[in-house]
């Protein structure tokens, strides 16, 4: 009897070792040490890729995606969507995702696809004005309309086969922080007109803001959204 309430003991007793050292390492050393390393070797990516303006106020991050709307002019209204501020690049289409009751100051906080499937609502396999309301079909159709009609000025006219795919389409999480170049290109002259800039100036700004495919042959040109708006509330600010 004595020998088994030893036994118990000594069992316990080397479990609550074990559980001391175990949490010591895992729980403390472990993580100070990765945090260092990240902290010494990957400090902007470690601490979120944070965007600054001129005057270091973070402005987001450069992997989450934002919006650049023109305020509501009835928030109480849930049938108004705001509409988006020309005077700045804009990314992505989103709507995809709707509206969101988690964080309504973010409206793509909640990551999601449409998950419908390319041919949705196509009338004889293409994307027509014919689409049935609702299919993504009917959202391209509209989509591809609003960006000839809000970056086409009185200099330039935007064709419809100028239009790339990124541009009324959403990601797959709708949160992709990054357009095409193409993309970028077509809202150049709108960006210029509105910000009082020359056309040069603008398209310098792309190619500034312009990454190419990570280590030269994975995946594709792109242009993060919220870099390249701060560079050009800079360079309108003079």
């Amino acid at each position: 009897m004595n020998n088994s309430v030893r036994n118990t003991t000594r069992l316990i007793g080397a479990g609550l070792r074990a559980l001391l050292v175990l949490t010591v390492i895992c729980g403390v050393i472990y993580p100070l040490a990765v945090t260092g390393i990240a902290q010494a070797l990957f400090n902007d990516k470690a601490n979120g890729s944070e965007i600054k303006d001129r005057s270091g106020t973070v402005v987001g991050s450069s992997l989450i995606g934002q919006t650049y709307n023109l305020p509501e002019q009835n928030p109480d209204d849930p049938e108004e969507a705001a509409k988006p501020d020309l005077k700045w690049f804009q990314p992505r289409p989103s709507n995809g995702l709707g509206t969101n009751s988690v964080n309504t100051q973010y409206s793509l906080i909640l990551s999601g696809a449409t998950n419908r499937s390319a041919d949705n609502g196509a009338v004889g396999g293409q994307c027509t004005k014919d689409a049935e309301e609702g299919t993504l079909c009917a959202q391209v159709v509209a989509a591809k309309e609003a960006v000839i009609a809000d970056n086409s000025t009185p200099s330039h006219t935007v064709e419809p086969e100028d239009v790339p795919a990124d541009a009324v389409t959403s990601s797959g999480s709708g949160l992709d922080p990054n357009i095409s170049p193409a993309y970028a290109g077509l809202q150049v002259h709108r960006v210029a007109e509105r910000n009082g800039l020359t056309v040069a100036q603008v398209e310098k700004l792309v190619e500034e803001n312009t990454q190419g495919r990570t280590l030269g042959f994975m995946g594709e040109p792109r242009v993060n959204v919220l870099e390249l708006n701060t560079a050009l509330a800079a360079l309108a600010k003079g």
